[in-house]
């Protein structure tokens, strides 16, 4: 009896311009530190809140958070549970087909394989991926059988238990997990760039929203205060902006 009522709200909602009543719901995982992560206090946190925060500060918009799984991020967004994806999302063309973005947020960032051993097979063996990512699609292209998990953290598990040779993910997300393995994890083979950067995923109807927030990137660009930020949350050795 439900369904007809919930699928017209649905519609209703997907069609509201975003910046009709200045509030803006953003996406986000909650999962992939340290871009977005729950913290202690059971509160999102990460480079992507703080930096979501500020963007929404510049525009004068409100912000509002909403966690969603991964797997679902996308058809959420299309769908109008919320207005922008602000979740470690490399700007590819696959996904332009769907959604748009912003201009990118962070510059193109590696992705690195990391394994208990450090002549893990990573050509041909079995490699653990989060689904629905770039290092996913650029697994199934190799030789390895590509092993696919709904969050990062159990890409991770599955090479502690055996059930993959390796993790490939981002370089920013494995640098702590290997830096605080007391050696369990290493670094295997040659990064890879993947993407043109991470940017803002939003509905492609939504390009007043999206100029708003180019705007407030670019100025953060140009005061300097991303590579700040992209300094305190991924080391003084990340990729800035020139």
């Amino acid at each position: 009896m439900m369904k007809l009522p919930l699928a017209l709200a649905a519609l209703t909602l997907a069609a509201a311009p975003a910046l009709a009543q200045n509030v803006v719901r953003l996406g986000s995982e909650g999962a992939y530190p340290p871009y977005n992560f729950i913290n202690d206090a059971n509160q999102l946190d990460g480079f992507e809140r703080e930096l979501g925060d500020a963007l929404c500060e510049r525009a004068q918009l409100t912000c509002e958070w909403v966690i969603t799984d991964w797997d679902s991020i996308i058809p959420n967004l299309t769908a109008g549970n919320f207005d922008a994806i602000l979740a470690g999302m490399n700007i590819t063309d696959e996904r332009r087909q769907v959604i748009s973005f912003s201009d990118a947020y962070t510059p193109p960032a590696a992705s690195s394989y990391a394994a208990l051993e450090e002549d893990a097979d990573i050509e041909n063996g079995v490699v653990a991926v989060q689904v629905s990512t770039v290092q996913a699609s650029y697994v199934a292209q190799t030789g390895a059988t590509l092993l696919e998990f709904a969050t990062p953290d159990e890409t991770v598990a599955a090479v502690r238990n055996g059930e993959a040779d390796a993790v490939f993910a981002d370089r920013d997300f494995l640098v702590p997990i290997v830096e605080e393995s007391g050696g369990e994890f290493v670094f295997v083979g040659e990064d890879v760039q993947l993407g043109e950067g991470i940017g803002i995923g939003l509905r492609q109807s939504d390009e007043e929203l999206r100029e708003t927030f180019n705007t407030a990137i670019a100025s953060m660009k140009e005061d300097g205060t991303l590579n700040e930020m992209i300094i305190k949350w991924f080391g003084p050795n990340a990729l800035t902006f020139d």
